[in-house]
């Protein structure tokens, strides 16, 4: 995921702490949450397709 977009859920995220989010800031930041997740997700599925096990016997 792009450094960009991080960074807009960081912003989104402090601004909802402080002040409250629009509808379409709301909007935004559950897509953008959801992509993230989307990309860990993945990320982590690949790690463990990459695993081998070795039994030392």
């Amino acid at each position: 995921m792009e450094k960009s977009k991080i960074d807009r859920i960081n912003f989104l995220a402090k601004k909802s702490k402080e002040e409250g989010l629009s509808e379409g800031e709301l909007a935004e930041q559950k897509a953008l949450r959801e992509e993230y997740l989307s990309a860990v997700r993945r990320n982590f599925r690949q790690t463990l397709e990459s695993i081998e096990i070795v039994d030392k016997k």
